[in-house]
C-alpha cells in the first residue's frame, strides 16, 4: 500500500537544512553510489515511520540479509571469502554513514570473480561423462547448507546441482511422453483422426538431450550474469540496508522506479510486444492485438531483433547480446514518437519496421466482472479486482474505483441480486481508492485510521452518500490479499456491510509507503533513484492494526497457501502489531454470520472436491519442505513414480466443474469478434472460474444471504 503523499507538508516538522545533502554532481559511478548511500541513510533516519539506530547490531542484520539476497543458495562464495567478509560485519553502519564503498566493491568484485571461475567449472563438468548412478544427495534447504570450504567442494556442489537439473529435465521429457501416449491411445480407441506425434526416446537419448539442454541453460545464466552491470548490484546492496528497517522500505534505481510506475498505473508507452531472451539473442514474443507491433502487419512472434532506433535523429543500437530489459527501455518512449526495429524474419530476410509508440494497457491490472447464473435460478454478479490501481499523474487515467463503479453499473443492468467482490491475490495499491470503492457500497463514514511516526492519528473518511449497490455483498480473500485489500475487507466487515470469506487470514501488511525522490534533497540534476519509504501504519476503524495479523475471514476456508509460510508475520524485519482507540462508527446488521457460517461448514464438509484440494495442498507443502533429494537416477525415478501415483489421485481436481454458468456482457461479446487476444483471455478466465471451488461456495453463501433477506 502506498499513497500519493505530499512530502512537503511532512517536512515542516523537520529543519530543511538537515535534509539538504549538498553534493557536487558526481563525476563517476563511485561518486554517484557514495552520494546515494548517504542520502538514503539520512532519508531513512529522518522520515521512516520507526527509524532504527544505525549501530553495530543494525550492521549485523544488514550483513546477514545481504548474503541472503546475493548468494541465497550458497553456491558462489567460498568459506575463505566469508572469512574475509566477516571482518566487515559490524562496520556496515559506518560505511552507510560515510558513503564508503569498501564492502560493496569487495563483495561484488569477488562475486564476478567467482562467477568466471564457476563458469569454467561447469564447462569442465559438462566436458566429462556425468554419472547419474552414483548414490549422492543434494541439500535443497539453504539454511542447512554450508558455504563450500574450498574449490573442490564448490566443484562437487555445482556438479550435484547440474545432475539435479538433468534429472528434472529427463522427468519433464518422461511426463510429456506419457501425456502424448495417453492422447494417442485415446485417439485410436475412439477411431479418431490420428495426428498425434509419439516417438518415445531411449533412456540414453533422454539423458543426452537433457544434458545438452541444461548445458545451454547454465551457459545462458552465466552469460546474462556477466552482462549485468555492477551498478545493478548496488540496488541489491542498498536494499539490504533499507529492508532491515522493514520489508516494504526499498531503494529503486531510476529504471526500477519506471517499472513500478508501469505496473501500478497498468499502462506502458511502447509497441505492445513481449521481448524474450534466448541463447544470447532477443526475439519478439506475443504481440498485443491492436497495439503498434500488431498493427504494423510486418512483425511476428519469433522475429529476431537486431537493432532498435529509439529516436529519428539517433543511430540504431545493436541489441544482439543485450539484456532484454535494456532493449525494452530503448523501445519504450514518449507517446506519439517513432521507434524502428530491425528484425530478422524466420526466412532469414532483414526488415526495418517503424512504428508510432502508443499507450498499451495491461488489461490484467484492471477490474472485470461477469454475470453468474447460479443453480437456484438467480443471477449474481462477480467482480475481480487484481489491484487498487491509480494514475496520479493523469486526471483521465484509469483507477480501480471508477472501474468497479462501471462494472457495478453493467451488472445492475443485468438485474443481478447480489455481488461477489474477489480480492484474492490482490496485493494492494492506492490507499485513496479504498475509500472511493467503499463509497460505492455504503454511505459516508470512516474507512481507516492512520498513525505517523510521531504518534499523530488521522481518520480517513469516505464522504459519498450515494452508494450505487446496497444489496448483498460477499468479499473473497486469501493469504495473498494485502494492504489496500485488507483495509477494504476490514472496513466492510467492521461495518457489517459485507461478509468476508476465504483463507483464515489475509497477508497482514498494515503499513503505508510513499516514494521519496532522492534528487529533491541533493544539489544536482542527476537522477539518483527513489526510496519507497514506510511513513505510517494503518488501523481498522475498531483500532486494531492489520499488521502481521491481517483480516480474519467471517467464513474460513483453507486453500493452497494456508499451509505455506506466506504473510507479514513470517518476515524477520516486519513491524509489530499494535492497537489504538476505535473511531466512531455505526455497525449495520445485514446478515446472521453464525447461521451462514454453519450452513457453509455443512456444505464444505460434504464437498469432496474441497476435501481433496486441502489434502493436495498439505501434500504439496510437505514436498516443498523436503530438505534433500537423491541424485541417483534409479532412486530418483522411483521417487517420481511415487509422486505421480499421488498426483494421479489429485488429477480429478483439474476436471472439476462447479456447475456455475457465466454470461458475458453484450459489448464484450461484440469485442470478442474483433479482438482475438481478448477472446482468448476471456475463454481462459471463464474456464478457470468454472474450476473454482471457492467461487462455487461464495455463490452458495450469497444465495443464503439473499434468501434470508
Amino acid at each position: 500500500m502506498w499513497k500519493n503523499f505530499k512530502l512537503n507538508k511532512f517536512l515542516l516538522l523537520i529543519p530543511l537544512t538537515s535534509l539538504m545533502f549538498c553534493f557536487n554532481s558526481p563525476k563517476n559511478d563511485d561518486e554517484k553510489m557514495q552520494t546515494i548511500m548517504v542520502s538514503v541513510k539520512n532519508t531513512l533516519s529522518y522520515l521512516h515511520y520507526s527509524p532504527k539506530p544505525i549501530n553495530d547490531a543494525y550492521s549485523k542484520d544488514v550483513y546477514k540479509h545481504y548474503f541472503e539476497m546475493i548468494d541465497p543458495a550458497k553456491r558462489y562464495f567460498l568459506q575463505s571469502d566469508m572469512d574475509e567478509f566477516s571482518k566487515h560485519e559490524t562496520k556496515l553502519d559506518d560505511y552507510l554513514n560515510q558513503g564508503d564503498l569498501t564492502f560493496y566493491k569487495l563483495t561484488v568484485d569477488r562475486l564476478y570473480q567467482r562467477v568466471d571461475e564457476i563458469d569454467k567449472i561447469t564447462q569442465d563438468i559438462f566436458s566429462k561423462p556425468i554419472n547419474l548412478e552414483e548414490d549422492e544427495t543434494l541439500t535443497l534447504e539453504p539454511k542447512l547448507k554450508k558455504v563450500p570450504a574450498n574449490k573442490q567442494e564448490q566443484y562437487n556442489e555445482w556438479k550435484k546441482f547440474i545432475k539435479y537439473n538433468i534429472l528434472q529435465e529427463v522427468e519433464s521429457m518422461n511426463s510429456k511422453e506419457e501425456a502424448q501416449k495417453e492422447k494417442k491411445d485415446s485417439v485410436q480407441k475412439y477411431n479418431l483422426k490420428d495426428t498425434i506425434k509419439y516417438k518415445p526416446l531411449s533412456p540414453e537419448m533422454k539423458i543426452k538431450q537433457a544434458t545438452d539442454e541444461v548445458k545451454d541453460l547454465v551457459k545462458e545464466t552465466f552469460t546474462r550474469f556477466k552482462k549485468r552491470k555492477k551498478m545493478d548490484w548496488f540496488s541489491v546492496y542498498m536494499n539490504a540496508y533499507t529492508e532491515v528497517f522493514d520489508p516494504h522500505t526499498n531503494y529503486y534505481s531510476p529504471k526500477d522506479k519506471e517499472d513500478f510506475d508501469t505496473n501500478f498505473t497498468g499502462k506502458v508507452i511502447g509497441i505492445g510486444a513481449i521481448i524474450q531472451e534466448k541463447k544470447g539473442n532477443l526475439y519478439l514474443g506475443a504481440l498485443t492485438i491492436g497495439a503498434p507491433a500488431w498493427k504494423s502487419k510486418q512483425l511476428s512472434e519469433g522475429d529476431k531483433i537486431l537493432k532498435v532506433k529509439s529516436k529519428p535523429k539517433e543511430d540504431a543500437v545493436n541489441v544482439v547480446g543485450m539484456l532484454s530489459d535494456e532493449a525494452v527501455r530503448l523501445i519504450r518512449g514518449e507517446k506519439g514518437t517513432p521507434v524502428t526495429l530491425t528484425v530478422q524474419k524466420k526466412d532469414g530476410t532483414i526488415k526495418d519496421v517503424t512504428m508510432i509508440r502508443e499507450e498499451v494497457a495491461i488489461e490484467d491490472t484492471f477490474a472485470r466482472s461477469i454475470v453468474v447464473n447460479a443453480p437456484n435460478g438467480k443471477k449474481y454478479g462477480f467482480i475481480n479486482l487484481p489491484s487498487f490501481n491509480a494514475d496520479f499523474e493523469n486526471d483521465k487515467g484509469r483507477n480501480a474505483s471508477d472501474d468497479i463503479k462501471n462494472e457495478i453499473i453493467k451488472l445492475k443492468q443485468q438485474n443481478i441480486e447480489g455481488i461477489v467482490l474477489d480480492l484474492r491475490n490482490n496485493g494492494g495499491g492506492s490507499l485513496t481508492e479504498v475509500g472511493d470503492i467503499m463509497g460505492l457500497f455504503m454511505n459516508a463514514g470512516p474507512y481507516v485510521q492512520v498513525k505517523d511516526g510521531n504518534g499523530k492519528i488521522q481518520t480517513l473518511k469516505n464522504k459519498n452518500e450515494s452508494p450505487i449497490w446496497t444489496g448483498s455483498l460477499v468479499i473473497m480473500q486469501n493469504e495473498l490479499s494485502a494492504s489496500a485489500s485488507e483495509i477494504l475487507a476490514g472496513v466492510m466487515q467492521d461495518n457489517g456491510r459485507a461478509l468476508v470469506i476465504g483463507s483464515p487470514q489475509s497477508f497482514g501488511k498494515g503499513t503505508v509507503q510513499t516514494f521519496v525522490d532522492l534528487n529533491r534533497f541533493l544539489n544536482t540534476e542527476d537522477d539518483f533513484g527513489s526510496l519507497k519509504l514506510t511513513i505510517q501504519k494503518f488501523y481498522r476503524i475498531t483500532g486494531e492494526s492489520t499488521q502481521r495479523k491481517g483480516v480474519v475471514s467471517d467464513i474460513q476456508m483453507k486453500d493452497f497457501f494456508t499451509y505455506a509460510e506466506i504473510g507479514e508475520r513470517y518476515d524477520d524485519y516486519a513491524l509489530a502489531w499494535d492497537k489504538i482507540p476505535a473511531t466512531k462508527f455505526e455497525k449495520l446488521n445485514y446478515f446472521d454470520i453464525q447461521a451462514l457460517e454453519k450452513a457453509s461448514a455443512a456444505r464444505m464438509a460434504k464437498n469432496s472436491n474441497y476435501q481433496l484440494l486441502i489434502e493436495s495442498a498439505q501434500w504439496r507443502e510437505k514436498l516443498d519442505k523436503e530438505e534433500t533429494i537423491t541424485l541417483n537416477i534409479n532412486k530418483f525415478n522411483e521417487l517420481m513414480k511415487q509422486r505421480k501415483a499421488q498426483i494421479e489421485k489429485f488429477k480429478v481436481l483439474t476436471k472439476f466443474d462447479n456447475g456455475l454458468k457465466f454470461t458475458m456482457f453484450p459489448a464484450e461479446i461484440e469485442r470478442e469478434k474483433k479482438d482475438e487476444a481478448f477472446k482468448k483471455k476471456s475463454e481462459l478466465w471463464v474456464k478457470n472460474l468454472r474450476k473454482d471451488t471457492y467461487l462455487q461456495e461464495a455463490m452458495n453463501i450469497l444465495a443464503d444471504m439473499t434468501t434470508k433477506q
